[in-house]
């Protein structure tokens, strides 16, 4: 992987980094990013990361590297946030043009019921409950998410996918599973330009008397097959197994985003860890798709 991945990364990096400058600092934000997205890549602490022993394999790596302290003192602030996302949103737009049909899922990424970590906490996590944080994630048909959050396995689905509507753009259908009923957020999907489509399965479903989201009304309506009514809906959602397939290709290499592993713990340092295994994802789609052309 780092053979293959750690040029394009790299150079897509550097490029992003000709448009920020930060002041009064000695080292740049784009070596923090670098040093970050390297231990990622191979799965390591960010103080194995910054050894210069540790980068004799790559000719692509900063002249000078930060220290821990250097880095746990500056990387997950704001200023270098912004590059973060600008070579995010980068990446992103290298791929293919939005679909018209996009998923809404989360995937839980559970640490030790012991961990003393006080940001993780208790939730449901695939079917069971268990303790760490859960990767919320709108993905549609590009190489990163929509939109995407890291929040504590407490945190309700519900709750966080209104902040990631409001990030959402397009149009189109939005698939997701049953935890995502909800009047308001068929309401906001609207608002973006998508038609939440959720499982219906209730026969009493949208007879409440409490407020009834019409698009809410229009999901139950294409989801209930009837004699001699095309099955629009129930086809449209079979395809929401795609999510798994993404949630799946981000994990299935090495140097994917496999299970946390011990050194990353709290969550600011969790959201930067899944961050660089999202673009180190990213970067392995667009090679796989013949359009690493445009990342040279």
């Amino acid at each position: 992987m780092e053979r293959e991945l750690w040029p394009l990364l790299y150079h897509e990096l550097r490029a992003t980094a000709t448009g920020f400058s930060q002041k009064y600092v000695q080292i740049p934000a784009w070596v923090l990013l670098a040093v970050s997205l390297w231990a990622a890549l191979h799965d390591r602490p960010i103080g194995w990361a910054c050894d210069a022993r540790n980068w004799s394999t790559t000719p692509l790596r900063p002249g000078k590297l930060p220290s821990p302290s250097t880095m746990s003192r500056r990387a997950y602030g704001v200023g270098v946030g912004l590059l973060w996302r600008a070579l995010e949103e980068r990446l992103r737009c290298q791929g293919r043009p939005l679909a018209l049909i996009a998923f809404l899922d989360g995937k839980p990424l559970p640490v030790g019921g012991y961990t003393k970590d006080a940001d993780a906490a208790y939730g449901y996590g695939a079917g069971l409950m268990a303790k760490g944080y859960k990767l919320h994630a709108i993905w549609s048909n590009r190489p990163l998410p929509e939109a995407w959050e890291v929040t504590s396995l407490k945190v309700s689905e519900k709750t966080k996918a209104e902040t990631l509507l409001s990030q959402l753009h397009g149009g189109g259908y939005l698939l997701a599973d049953g935890n995502y009923d909800s009047s308001k957020l068929f309401d906001l999907a609207w608002e973006g330009g998508w038609q939440l489509v959720v499982p219906v399965n209730h026969p009493n479903a949208g007879k409440g008397r409490h407020y009834q989201s019409p698009h809410r009304l229009r999901c139950i309506d294409l989801m209930r097959a009837c004699p001699g009514k095309a099955d629009f809906g129930p086809s449209l959602y079979g395809r929401r197994t795609a999510i798994e397939r993404s949630f799946g290709n981000a994990t299935m290499f090495a140097g994917g985003l496999g299970p946390l592993p011990a050194w990353t713990r709290r969550l600011h340092r969790v959201r930067v860890w899944v961050w660089a295994k999202l673009l180190i994802n990213a970067v392995r789609i667009l090679k796989k798709q013949g359009l690493t052309s445009s990342l040279q």
